[in-house]
């Protein structure tokens, strides 16, 4: 499960923030990792990208013998992206968490609201 990865053995975790083509796979996303945020996608981090609906997410990790792709779809609601900044964001261990189970990353974290169908 993405949202109980233990980070221990991963050197930062940066967000892309803005909305990400999740179509593009390992590829698109190291070129993406390189081009945008100026980061080499190899050195032992996990990036991660959030789709235009927000309700998904891709995460690209080297590890050392591959890359390692990772996505996450939430059933109900969406995850609190960033949207303001051209820069990769790095997250700590609680922020993760706290991206992964639906809360926003800035202070004054608030729940996610499920979407009524």
């Amino acid at each position: 499960m993405l949202n109980d990865l233990d980070l221990s053995r991963i050197k930062h975790v940066y967000v892309k923030p803005s909305r990400t083509d999740l179509r593009k796979g390992i590829d698109g996303l190291s070129a993406i990792v390189r081009a945008d945020l100026k980061l080499d996608p190899t050195d032992g981090s996990l990036f991660l990208f959030c789709g235009t609906r927000a309700d998904r997410i891709k995460g690209l990790l080297y590890e050392g013998d591959g890359y390692l792709l990772l996505y996450k779809r939430c059933s109900d609601g969406r995850f609190h992206w960033p949207h303001n900044s051209d820069e990769a964001k790095a997250l700590t261990q609680e922020q993760f968490d706290n991206l992964m189970h639906g809360f926003e990353l800035d202070p004054g974290i608030r729940p996610f609201k499920p979407t009524m169908y």
